[in-house]
């Protein structure tokens, strides 16, 4: 089973023991959540309005901040500014939390996307793909990483309500049951894809796999419901980390909550042998990237 791992933090750029700081490493690098119970990222009480799903477009599924743009809100201007200052306030917090926690991270540490959602965590209608409340690792169709991390900060600002999930099985045991249902890439397809502009890049035989586990988890609903799995309760004013291309997660319950997104080479990491690049490399016996 997938480790939970409590940290009992109360700053973003937390003082600790190696001790801790090595059980952190090795809980999230071991493809666990590490759960920070006593890390609130407080709302200033002008940004409380915020936490309704009316700031929502309707359009977008969440609100996003890609540098200083902010994306899928409505509002008046002022008030579009001071709900995209809440936004980057939370990005900057969740990166100084990573650095202090991993400092071998700190020269790597590459920002995406910051993400504020306001809407329920299920309920909206969407495609068995694109339904977060099945147990899944992060893939992205048309965002080829090559092995890249993908490194996520959560925070629940919800005043009352807990944010819930399920976090299934390691991603060693899951990739074993769904590897051999994954078809070969067709020769000449990913240049192709990447001439039409269906991705930004070629994507890799590490990334056709992860987009293949992704799928094959999500449309296998005995799995969904017979797999190896616990629920996760994240209180009111909880952070928590993982790398979403490892752990296997869905969305339960929740509204209004923040997230960062991080991305890192696999060099970088303190183990990696521990990434899921590592890991399917093993079980199919081949490399999976091409040489440079």
């Amino acid at each position: 089973m997938t480790q939970i791992i409590s940290l009992d933090l109360t700053s973003w750029r937390p003082t600790f023991t190696p001790e801790a700081q090595r059980t952190g490493i090795r809980g999230l690098e071991g493809g666990g959540v590490l759960v920070l119970p006593h890390l609130a990222f407080d709302l200033m009480p002008s940004e409380r309005r915020f936490l309704s799903a009316e700031w929502a477009d309707g359009k977008a599924k969440n609100i996003s901040l890609d540098g200083t743009r902010l994306k899928g809100a409505r509002g008046a201007p002022e008030d579009l500014l001071a709900l995209a200052a809440m936004v980057a306030r939370f990005a900057s917090n969740a990166a100084d939390l990573v650095t202090a926690l991993f400092p071998r991270y700190t020269p790597y540490v590459k920002r995406a996307r910051t993400s504020f959602r306001p809407q329920p965590a299920v309920g909206r209608p969407l495609s068995w793909r694109k339904d977060d409340s099945r147990l899944h690792i992060d893939a992205f169709p048309s965002r080829p990483n090559h092995g890249e991390r993908i490194l996520r900060v959560f925070a629940n600002v919800n005043p009352s309500q807990d944010r819930v999930w399920r976090v299934g099985e390691n991603f060693a045991a899951m990739a074993q049951t769904f590897l051999p249902r994954i078809k070969r890439q067709l020769p000449g397809t990913p240049s192709l894809w990447s001439w039409l502009h269906v991705t930004k890049g070629m994507r890799s035989e590490y990334d056709h796999l992860m987009l293949g586990l992704h799928d094959q988890a999500k449309a296998d609903l005995d799995y969904q419901k017979n797999c190896p799995q616990q629920i996760v309760r994240f209180a009111p004013g909880t952070t928590w980390l993982c790398f979403s291309d490892q752990v296997m997660h869905a969305a339960v319950s929740g509204q209004h909550m923040l997230e960062q997104t991080i991305h890192l080479p696999v060099r970088t990491l303190y183990d990696p042998a521990s990434a899921p690049l590592a890991i399917l490399e093993r079980l199919c016996g081949r490399p999976l990237l091409r040489p440079g």
